[in-house]
């Protein structure tokens, strides 16, 4: 668990990790392409799947605008293929089941669940630059709606 917040102009941490084919993916390897990486609790919950098929059913403005759109838990390989097929997710989800990117980021940690404090992925975006640099910063955002307003501030809703 992690108090630290990431902010605009910091280096985004590196990682490594498992796509929903077990293939990996270096973010390192991204430079020269914007990617948004968001991070949901968990595959296949209300919340994470109506988050999801809003960047599917947005993808084509964020890839023609270059933006490369990534997706984060703490599920594992097997249950991200499924979350793909059974959605038709049409863009990259990400294992992390040891947390080491969720904490690396600071979305690991103390949340509100219907009225009680639990420890788990706070829902939150990132904008990361061609440069490797944090260029916007989201925490504990709403799953319905926020596609929206990342597509507005990327400017790509005009």
């Amino acid at each position: 668990m992690t108090d630290a917040r990431l902010a605009p102009g910091d280096l985004a941490p590196d990682f490594t990790l498992d796509d929903q084919d077990g293939r990996p993916v270096t973010l390192s390897s991204l430079r020269g392409t914007r990617v948004v990486l968001y991070f949901y609790p968990e595959a296949m919950t209300p919340g994470c799947t109506t988050e999801a098929c809003d960047f599917r059913d947005n993808l084509n403005s964020f890839a023609g605008a270059g933006v490369r759109v990534i997706g984060i838990s703490k599920d594992d390989v097997a249950k991200l293929r499924r979350f793909a097929d059974r959605d038709r997710l049409n863009f990259t989800l990400l294992a992390d089941k040891d947390l080491a990117v969720q904490q690396a980021y600071g979305v690991w940690g103390e949340k509100s669940l219907y009225g009680k404090i639990v420890v788990g992925a706070i829902r939150s975006t990132f904008v990361v630059g061609e440069d490797g640099r944090i260029e916007k910063a989201w925490y504990n955002v709403k799953a319905t709606g926020h596609v929206a307003r990342v597509r507005r501030e990327l400017g790509l809703d005009r």
